[in-house]
């Protein structure tokens, strides 16, 4: 094989594997209904059953993000985050990002 051959077979190896990670891409809500965010914070996060579990949806991501970090690490823990605590081993670290992205981006 000569060296261009080489050069335009790594080209089509790399885009391949590009092309494959943006289509692995989270889904963030399909994860929220999936890792059963659902069930407490409502559909979206706006209306959550409980009065007291708070409204997800617009929030900051990267604040979300830490929230959940810390409720499964359990550097946070309180008598609202009992729950979610026995919940959290359902969801990886990539997965709360792409969760927490998505609520972001909706609106209040």
């Amino acid at each position: 094989m000569t060296t261009h051959k080489r050069m335009i077979t790594a080209t089509w190896i790399i885009a391949a594997i590009l092309l494959t990670n943006q289509a692995q891409a989270l889904d963030g809500a399909g994860l929220y209904t999936e890792r059963t965010c659902i069930a407490c914070h409502g559909a979206e996060g706006r209306v959550p059953v409980m009065s007291e579990y708070p409204k997800i949806a617009g929030q900051n991501a990267p604040y979300m993000l830490a929230q959940m970090k810390d409720i499964k690490s359990g550097a946070r823990s309180n008598a609202h985050t009992v729950a979610m605590k026995n919940v959290m081993h359902l969801i990886s670290d990539e997965e709360m990002a792409a969760v927490a992205e998505w609520l972001a981006g909706l609106p209040e």
